[in-house]
């Protein structure tokens, strides 16, 4: 039973302690005016004001009737508002009151009233005070400009040490509205490096402050930049195409100052992927290669000090190296005598001399290779050539820097045992054997090419 009881006190208690928290006194319609309340009288530096809040202070209330103060307040906007009570200050002793809810440079309008239990004050006197106007933002910002695809802005620091940090916008021509690009904390910073921006290109710079009590001040002025243009394009590229195992490539001199070098890329089709492979300072590059008749497609592009390129992707230029000559053309292979006689044609002016690649074959595991050099007509007479035994040849063309043509089609001929020249045994040296004259068909029959005997001229 005590326990009981116990809780139904307390529940009580709680009851009525929570609905006395929170609860503050409030003008009333019906409330009694006592004219012989004191009223509330400001002090002679009794207003503060700032850009959200104004501040009062006033003499103290010595009566003891008094238990407090109302506070009323009216705006002035576009139109004048009435007057509206907005708090309580419950304390005689209380001398100051900040309000808040302002705004930076408005206008608003005040009174007091002081009540007891049972009556309440006349109005005070009417205090009309003026917000300051908001804060403005550094006195001077500069943009140094030229520079490789950033921006460098420079202010000079408010003095105002309620400035906790910068907010910098930036907008470009094509942009209607401001965008914050960035916050910089601390009053005395002073800079800022945009990067990652268009090459030739228009961006505009402005700076708020925002105050540690998170007031953002009015803009600074405009600043405007221009980011530096890429280098220009390199000019009258030529590519060779007639040199032996090389493609040279020439270009004019590029004109501007701030030069560093060339880069010159290739690739082996003319939309293929272009590499780097020469950082140049002369105008011209030769690409030693080792194959004839090898294409390519090569681009140049100037390059500044600060790293910026030109636009080199539009135009490619090919190269080739000096091409392989004209092959031969094979038209004739008989005997003369104990010989074999080959003839061709050339038609070619180009070609300075000739190869004869000659294979033979004893047997079907005995074999040799021999190669004739300089041969400077359209002939040649082999005289090594023995009986019953199968030859093989090509011819070559070669030019005056010794290129090398592809081979002829290879001919093919078998020798009977009474053609060519049979060695001695004593001093192993080839002895002529003569050959029977026989008929043009039987010649035909013996001297083979090997693409199915066809003799005609690849």
């Amino acid at each position: 039973m005590k326990l009981l009881n116990l809780i139904t006190f307390l529940t009580v208690l709680l009851l009525t302690f929570s609905g006395c928290v929170g609860t503050s006194p409030s003008p009333s319609d019906k409330a009694v005016i006592d004219s012989t309340l004191p009223l509330v009288e400001l002090s002679e530096t009794g207003i503060f004001t700032d850009m959200k809040a104004i501040g009062f202070e006033w003499k103290s209330m010595k009566d003891p009737r008094v238990k407090g103060i109302y506070v009323y307040k009216k705006s002035f906007g576009e139109e004048e508002s009435e007057y509206k009570f907005i708090d309580t200050i419950e304390n005689r002793f209380v001398t100051h009151y900040i309000d808040e809810d302002v705004e930076p440079q408005s206008k608003y309008a005040y009174y007091f009233k002081t009540f007891t239990e049972n009556s309440e004050s006349n109005p005070s006197q009417e205090t009309v005070v003026d917000t300051l106007p908001v804060l403005n933002s550094v006195s001077w910002i500069h943009a140094v400009e030229n520079m490789p695809r950033s921006a460098k802005i420079i202010w000079r620091p408010h003095t105002n040490q309620i400035v906790k940090r910068y907010i910098l916008e930036r907008k470009t021509l094509e942009e209607d509205k401001w965008s914050e690009l960035e916050t910089i904390d601390g009053r005395l910073s002073a800079e800022y490096i945009d990067g990652e921006l268009k090459d030739d290109f228009v961006y505009k710079y402005r700076i708020k402050v925002l105050t540690y009590n998170d007031i953002t001040s009015k803009p600074s002025e405009e600043v405007k930049i221009v980011t530096k243009a890429l280098p220009l394009s390199v000019s009258n590229i030529v590519a060779t195409k007639n040199l032996p195992k090389q493609i040279k490539l020439t270009w004019d001199a590029t004109q501007i100052k701030d030069f560093a070098n060339y880069n010159v890329y290739r690739a082996d089709s003319i939309d293929g992927s272009y590499k780097l492979v020469l950082k140049a300072q002369s105008l011209e590059f030769i690409d030693k290669l080792e194959e004839d008749g090898k294409d390519y497609f090569y681009r140049v592009s100037t390059v500044d000090k600060d790293g910026l390129e030109s636009v080199h992707d539009i135009k490619s230029i090919h190269g080739k190296t000096l091409s392989k000559p004209i092959t031969p053309s094979l038209v004739e292979v008989q005997m003369q005598g104990n010989s074999l006689e080959l003839n061709w044609k050339s038609n070619s002016d180009r070609v300075k001399s000739f190869i004869v690649k000659k294979k033979s074959k004893f047997s079907w595991i005995n074999t040799s290779s021999e190669e004739f050099t300089d041969i400077k007509g359209t002939s040649f007479i082999d005289t090594t050539v023995a009986p019953e035994t199968t030859y093989y040849y090509e011819v070559y063309s070669v030019d005056e820097f010794g290129i090398k043509s592809e081979p002829s089609i290879e001919v093919k001929y078998t020798t009977t045992k009474d053609e060519g020249k049979i060695a001695s045994p004593k001093e192993d040296t080839a002895v002529q054997v003569k050959s029977t004259p026989s008929a043009p068909q039987d010649v035909q029959n013996k001297v083979q090419p090997i693409d199915d005997f066809d003799m005609s001229v690849r």
